[in-house]
């Protein structure tokens, strides 16, 4: 009897993913599952040191600007930059914190 392996991430999907290029022949059965702890470990990595960006901005809610500037902070994120540099910088004057305690104070409101 085979152990089911427990991932984060559904390994069907990732070899559906993977075999949508052509170029993709067969997949042993264990390349999803290394896939999806890769991409766990990756996720994790980037969230810890996004959230660690959100700290020391004092804010409460990790947002896409913190994202952002973790990504332009560490090389490691480098083929990422692309992605990010559509993310607005709000630089009309509003501040992360700024940007928060009005959505705070929008839901106390209710």
């Amino acid at each position: 009897m085979r152990k089911k392996l427990d991932t984060r991430f559904p390994a069907a999907r990732i070899k559906k993913i993977m075999q949508a290029d052509e170029d993709v022949g067969k997949i042993a059965l264990a390349v999803p599952v290394l896939v999806s702890k890769a991409l766990e470990l990756f996720l994790q990595d980037l969230c810890d040191r996004t959230y660690e960006i959100t700290l020391q901005r004092g804010a409460k809610t990790m947002s896409s600007l913190h994202l952002k500037h973790c990504v332009q902070s560490y090389t490691v994120f480098d083929f990422l930059k692309e992605v990010v540099s559509r993310v607005p910088d709000y630089s009309h004057g509003h501040s992360d914190a700024g940007g928060e305690d009005r959505a705070i104070s929008k839901r106390s409101m209710r």
